[in-house]
């Protein structure tokens, strides 16, 4: 494999890493309503959301992308390959933040909310200054570990014929006949992406549990 083989490579890792921000970012904002919603005391809300997520919890990401990508397009929403991989993955990520959220802000102990009520505290600002900190403190492992799997799941946009990392490797492959030393480079650079933020999630976590101790 050659230099020209390689940044086509490169070019490909940076749609994957442009694809997992976008998924990450939008999906945690969607994320974060859902978890509030699933904690809202209301009871067709949290039902409606429970639902959500089970949808999303309960089918392969590649099915979801499959939809988004040619179900859309069915009832007249075209959309192009980037958009519908964007989506799909935020509709994924969104529920799977949310439920992990959701048991966060669950685990918060009972007493600060009562605390905050006490203080006469609004429901934004018992959440904003007092739920949610300690929530995010508590999520931050779980959170990094689905960024993760959120970073290798964009190797399904190819479905879709979206040129990311795996994609990328697979057109390489097939023009020069070389797969072990090509998949041998993706999957090294999904390793240098990957393993760092394993690395970190796990130190929280033990950092998190001695501190809890």
């Amino acid at each position: 494999m050659g230099r020209e083989e390689f940044l086509f490579l490169l070019a490909g890792l940076k749609w994957t890493i442009a694809l997992s921000v976008v998924a990450f970012i939008c999906g945690s904002v969607a994320g974060l309503m859902v978890a509030l919603a699933r904690t809202s005391g209301i009871f067709i809300v949290e039902r409606l959301t429970a639902g959500y997520i089970a949808v999303f919890q309960g089918t392969p990401l590649l099915m979801q992308l499959f939809v988004v990508y040619y179900g859309l397009a069915l009832i007249g929403i075209q959309m192009d390959a980037w958009a519908a991989v964007s989506v799909g993955l935020t509709l994924h990520a969104s529920a799977f933040l949310g439920e992990i959220w959701r048991g966060s802000i669950e685990a918060v102990p009972r007493g600060q909310t009562e605390a905050a009520k006490a203080l006469s505290l609004g429901y934004v600002s018992r959440m904003k200054d007092v739920v949610l900190p300690q929530a995010i403190r508590i999520s931050l492992p779980a959170t990094i570990g689905f960024l993760v799997q959120l970073i290798k799941g964009t190797s399904l946009a190819s479905i879709v014929g979206f040129t990311e990392l795996t994609r990328a490797g697979n057109i390489i492959s097939n023009q020069i006949f070389q797969p072990l030393t090509v998949f041998g480079v993706v999957g090294a650079l999904y390793f240098l992406m990957c393993c760092p933020l394993t690395i970190y999630g796990a130190h929280l976590e033990r950092k998190f549990l001695t501190a809890s101790r």
